[in-house]
């Protein structure tokens, strides 16, 4: 393997070498400031164009669980058939199977096509799958469209944590997945509340509440989708491609700042042993177990906060749409404040394991509470700490590796286990133990323990790398002057 070096490197018109190095800043302090002064600009103008879009269609998967959860206390399992043995469950696992099977290419595809061309597709393909289950009749026909619609987005999650660790320096990543996460909250609160004034709509036009939501907000998607190719932007050597967005010269900007970074502007060739050479690395499996122990929480709450609110805590159907919004937007607070300390101080590992004892702390809260209010309050704090850490997390993966094909396998990795949590998660909250939901319960309490060993030991072997590397005894990453945060 080839050690790159921290030092030096080529740039010019938006281009970086392959090498992974670091561009010296300027000497003066004039023009260290002015320098300052111009990156903060253009990492301004970044998080205008790629942030937004980003949480934007970070969105479109809690839209889709935001979607059939919201449907799932209308008519809509009557009319499909969907109310018998478990074919609602297998409705959302069948989802997360075809969406883990597609990750690792749709990942590499991003890199291939560029984020233009892909997001576009996939969002338009995501609004026209969505809009056709309006008029679906049976539950097998839920079934195949939740397959395609699981196909098209499997690339979105994988393909934008990819894309926006390619952008910023490490310690801007948190509150950047945190701006996505946000944006991605509030339009699925926001949908919670739409839904129900679709559901409102029953009867109109000869469709039912559910179609009606499906219609709807497949239009929108298909919408977004158009919109994508100009408003979202490409990977940083190519910037100055893309629509409206930089020059030449601060293309060349912001590909320097990440090569003083990390020295990974520029991807080697597409290889498949440069692919599958990254699979060697454990730490991989790490990460990637993590957002497996993560999702188990999130897909549960996001699919099945609407029943839990009818079946467990007693409120209409109605109702139980609307008070499944407010957690949500309650989440934005945590998951900005909770980046904001973690980039500052660049931590990592202990924001995690405060947002995982947030969320033991609400789980407790949900389960073995007598009130109803308690209990709802419990959702409040489970939904801010995996939210939370769903950003801390991927900060803390993109933190610590370095590499575009790397970046590439590890989001592609996370995000297909962070859909095989969603597998698991999808079975855990179960009918017949309303109203406590005791295995939910359990399960997501025992993940968040899980999580927080594993933060441990990554901790104390981030230390020891770091030791040796101070003492001139590692390299890590195969890149000189690199070093582990956590």
């Amino acid at each position: 393997m080839s050690i790159k070096s921290l030092s030096s490197t080529h740039i010019s018109d938006g281009t970086a070498s392959p090498g992974r190095a670091m561009t010296s800043r300027p000497e003066s302090s004039e023009e260290l400031k002015e320098s300052l002064r111009e990156e903060k600009r253009i990492r301004l103008k970044v998080d205008f164009r790629l942030c937004t879009i980003a949480g934007l269609l970070c969105s479109l998967n809690l839209l889709d669980s935001g979607i059939i959860s919201s449907a799932s206390v209308t008519s809509m399992l009557h009319d499909l058939g969907l109310d018998q043995d478990n074919r609602y469950s297998v409705s959302i696992l069948i989802f997360t199977v075809a969406s883990v099977c597609f990750q690792l290419p749709a990942t590499v595809a991003v890199r291939l096509l560029g984020p233009r061309i892909f997001f576009s597709l996939v969002t338009f393909s995501f609004g026209l799958i969505t809009l056709c289950t309006a008029f679906i009749h049976t539950w097998k026909e839920m079934i195949l469209m939740r397959v395609l619609l699981g196909a098209a987005m499997s690339g979105i999650y994988p393909g934008l944590a990819l894309l926006i660790s390619s952008w910023y320096r490490r310690e801007e990543l948190q509150l950047r997945f945190a701006f996505l996460q946000s944006g991605q909250l509030i339009v699925l609160a926001t949908g919670g509340i739409v839904n129900y004034g679709l559901n409102r709509l029953h009867g109109n036009g000869g469709l039912k509440g559910w179609q009606w939501m499906f219609l709807v907000q497949g239009l929108v998607a298909c919408v977004i989708g158009i919109a994508t190719y100009w408003w979202i932007v490409d990977f940083p050597e190519h910037s100055n491609q893309s629509f409206r967005f930089l020059t030449k010269e601060e293309a060349h900007v912001a590909s320097s700042r990440i090569q003083r970074d990390r020295g990974d502007v520029v991807p080697a060739p597409f290889t498949l042993k440069e692919i599958l050479r990254h699979f060697l690395d454990l730490k991989i499996y790490g990460f990637a177990a993590s957002f497996f122990l993560l999702n188990l929480v999130s897909t549960s709450l996001s699919y099945f906060l609407p029943i839990i609110l009818q079946s467990g805590m007693g409120f209409s159907t109605n109702k139980s749409i609307l008070l499944s919004a407010p957690p949500y937007y309650y989440a934005v607070i945590p998951v900005v404040l909770s980046s904001i300390v973690g980039d500052k101080y660049r931590l990592r590992g202990p924001v995690i394991v405060f947002n995982s004892l947030c969320l033991i702390a609400g789980f407790i809260m949900l389960g073995f509470a007598d009130q109803v209010t308690v209990r709802y309050i419990g959702t409040y704090l489970a939904t801010g700490a995996y939210v939370s850490n769903w950003a801390a997390l991927n900060s803390y993966q993109a933190s610590n590796i370095t590499g575009q094909w790397k970046r590439a396998v590890t989001a592609a990795a996370v995000t297909a286990c962070n859909g095989l949590g969603g597998v698991a998660g999808s079975f855990i909250v179960r009918q017949q133990e309303a109203p406590r939901y005791v295995t939910a319960i359990w399960v997501s309490i025992s993940s968040h323990i899980f999580i927080i060993c594993i933060i441990a030991a990554f901790s104390v072997f981030f230390y020891i790398a770091n030791s040796k590397q101070t003492k001139g005894k590692k390299v890590i990453e195969e890149t000189e002057g690199f070093r582990y945060t956590y």
